[in-house]
């Protein structure tokens, strides 16, 4: 799956496309410099079972690795994620 970033100011998304649709979406704001807040993350039919979720997630901690950025994880979904994944715990913010 091709996991695209949307930045747009203070707020953002990571989006898989397929044929100009968006079949899964992960959006976020910014918080300052160095915090973004993931607020919702939506995978439709087409990809549920198949791990899109998890994989927006990984981009998100990807960038924020690659950005010294902290994830604030208020999307139920993304913050069981970060709970089930140990690696991920660096980049959250306390």
């Amino acid at each position: 799956m091709n996991i695209q970033q949307i930045d747009q100011g203070s707020k953002g998304a990571f989006i898989i496309q397929e044929d100009n649709r968006t079949l899964a979406e992960m959006t976020y704001s910014h918080a300052g410099d160095s915090l973004i807040i993931i607020d919702h993350t939506e995978v439709s039919d087409a990809l549920r079972g198949k791990g899109a979720g998890k994989q927006l997630v990984q981009a998100a901690v990807e960038y924020a690795r690659s950005n010294q950025k902290k994830i604030l994880p208020l999307c139920s979904f993304a913050k069981k994620v970060f709970d089930s994944t140990p690696p991920y715990k660096e980049v959250l913010s306390k």
